[in-house]
Parts: C-alpha cells; sequence; structure tokens
C-alpha cells in the first residue's frame, strides 16, 4: 500500500515537470527575437570622428611645439639678462672700488695738486705776457712770446661742449686777436679738434687772405659746432700730414681746453715724425697753443684732462718751435 502511495507521486511530479519545462519551450518558441535598439544614432561615421580626432590632435602638438619654443627663448632672454646684470654689478663693484682707493690714497690728491698748482702758475705768468704784448701792439718778430714770422697760418679749435658753452667768445676774441697780429698772409685755414674743416670748399686747400674771407670766418665761427671728442690730436696730425711743406712757413694755433686721448708720449711722438726739420734744423710747422680755463673752474676731481691738455700743449710747443699760453680768465 505504502509503495503505490510512493510511486504515484513519483508520477506526479514527474508530470508537472514536464508540463513546465514544455511550457517554457513553448514560450521560447513563440517570443520573437530582435537585435537592440539604439537609443541615438550618430551623425558622423566613425572614421570621420578617427580623423577629425587626428587633426585636432596634431593641431595641438604644434602649437605645443610653438609654445615650447616661445618658453626656450625666453629662457634664453632671461640667462642673457641674468649674464647682463652680474658683468653690471662686476664693473659697479669695479668702480666702487677704485673710488674708494681714489678717497683713500693721499699720494694722488698730492700729485694732483702739485699739477694743478704749477698749471695756474703758468697760467698767471704766461696770460700776463701775452695780455702785455696785445694790449701794446708791438709790431715785432715776436709777440706774446709767439713768434709771427709765418706765411701760412692754421687753427685747430676744440668744438666740444664745455669750450662752446663756456669759453667761446674768449676763443673769438683770441683768434680775432691773432689774425691782427698777422696783418697780412699767403694762406688761413680753420679746422676743428677732429680734422674737420670749417669751409668743405676749401677742403686740403688755403683759404685766400682778404678783409671779406676774416670777416665771413668769424661769421662762421659764431655758430661753429661740429663733434669733437676733446682730443686736439686728430686735427693736429691732420693739418701737419695735409699742408706741410718743405717752402713754407707755417703756424698751427690749437684753441682748446682739454686732453681726453690715451698717451702723450705717443702723441709727441707721432708729430716728430711728421713734422720734419728743415735745412736749419727747425720745425717747418710752428706749433702754438692758447688753454682755456673751462676744466679748471670745475672741482678739483674734474680737472685731470685740463692738466693733460696743458702738459700736452707745453712739451708740443716745445718741440716744435712754438709757445703755449694758458689762459687764467674767461674774459
Amino acid at each position: 500500500m505504502a509503495r503505490r502511495a510512493t510511486e504515484s507521486f513519483n508520477l506526479s511530479f514527474l508530470d508537472i515537470m514536464s508540463c513546465g519545462f514544455g511550457a517554457i519551450i513553448l514560450l521560447l518558441i513563440i517570443t520573437k527575437s530582435s537585435a537592440p535598439t539604439p537609443l541615438e544614432i550618430s551623425e558622423i561615421p566613425r572614421e570621420g570622428s578617427v580623423l577629425e580626432l587626428q587633426k585636432q590632435l596634431f593641431a595641438i602638438r604644434g602649437e605645443t611645439n610653438v609654445l615650447n619654443r616661445e618658453l626656450n627663448a625666453k629662457h634664453e632672454q632671461l640667462s642673457q639678462y641674468d649674464e647682463r646684470i652680474a658683468r653690471l654689478r662686476r664693473e659697479l663693484s669695479t668702480l666702487q672700488g677704485r673710488v674708494r682707493a681714489s678717497s683713500q690714497d693721499s699720494t694722488v690728491n698730492d700729485i694732483l695738486e702739485g699739477q694743478l698748482a704749477i698749471a695756474r702758475q703758468d697760467l698767471t705768468a704766461e696770460m700776463r705776457r701775452l695780455q702785455q704784448s696785445l694790449d701794446e701792439q708791438i709790431q715785432t718778430d715776436q709777440i706774446g712770446g709767439i713768434p709771427v714770422d709765418s706765411e701760412y697760418i692754421i687753427f685747430i679749435i676744440d668744438t666740444s661742449g664745455s669750450m662752446f658753452n663756456y669759453s667761446w667768445d674768449r676763443m673769438m676774441e683770441v683768434v680775432r686777436d691773432t689774425l691782427d697780429v698777422y696783418p697780412t698772409v699767403k694762406g688761413i685755414q680753420v679746422m676743428s679738434d677732429e680734422g674737420d674743416y670749417m669751409f668743405t670748399s676749401f677742403r686740403g686747400d688755403w683759404i685766400d687772405d682778404t678783409p671779406a674771407r676774416r670777416q665771413a670766418i668769424m661769421q662762421r665761427l659764431r655758430t661753429w659746432n661740429p663733434f669733437s671728442d676733446s682730443s686736439p690730436v686728430e686735427g693736429i696730425v691732420a693739418a701737419i700730414r695735409t699742408f706741410y711743406s718743405p717752402d713754407k712757413k707755417i703756424s698751427l694755433y690749437v684753441l682748446g681746453d682739454e686732453f681726453s686721448g690715451g698717451s702723450i708720449a705717443q702723441v709727441v711722438d707721432t708729430v716728430d715724425r711728421l713734422n720734419r726739420a728743415g735745412p736749419g734744423g727747425e720745425r717747418l710747422v710752428r706749433i702754438h697753443a692758447i688753454g682755456f680755463p673751462t676744466i679748471f673752474s670745475q672741482p678739483r676731481r674734474y680737472q685731470t684732462t685740463g692738466i693733460r691738455f696743458a702738459t700736452l700743449m707745453r712739451e708740443l710747443t716745445r718741440r716744435n718751435g712754438g709757445t703755449f699760453v694758458a689762459l687764467n680768465d674767461f674774459y
């Protein structure tokens, strides 16, 4: 009895399971399979999208290269600025050291004071002799210690700012007085301390000595202001090289207030080679010089170029048959 009950239960369970599986299979057969529907269709094909992204990538890389080059250039410029700053600091340190050494070196100050005192004595003594001779208008072989036996005269005039702004009127008086000392000459020339000609039409040639020409020189001199480096050497050398002649008696008149050039000894040697002596042993070009006290009106530490001018002119005039006259005022 119990055996039959168990078998009946097993058969019923199997029937139910079979019906369930059959129903599932039937549902699968009835249901129609289909692909999933996309939510949005892209308007750009995938190949076109890739190309566009590549173009953007290349553009970004190009901009990156440009920015990198600009950045490198900025770094190089910054490095140059750093080097320049370092160099300027070194120069400033050197200058500060020189200033400190100069202020502490009493020996240098004593030498400069001694040279200044000698220069001032020469200014006073020579000026008195020249002024006395000019006032008396003595027509002899020498006026104020300056020989006036030359047939040709050349003026070498310092046209720097210190001369043009502070000593120009006094300089014009000296030129006029010098011309008056020579009533008649065979030729005149006017040059700057750089060797520039006042009248370019007479470059390398002599200006005829006539009253009209003398008046034209004085009128032009009022506003004549070419460049000058405060050194008469270029003008002296150019005048001797251009106008030196064994058959002419020439006088050079150097009018200035300072010498900012290099070696004085080198200048003297150069002039010695150019201005050779004539048959009588005298130099064929006399060199006279008139110094103006512009630089000596400045503080002592700025008077070095004035002292060097006086030293150079004393030596040049002594060796070349001339006279150095130092003025002691501007009037």
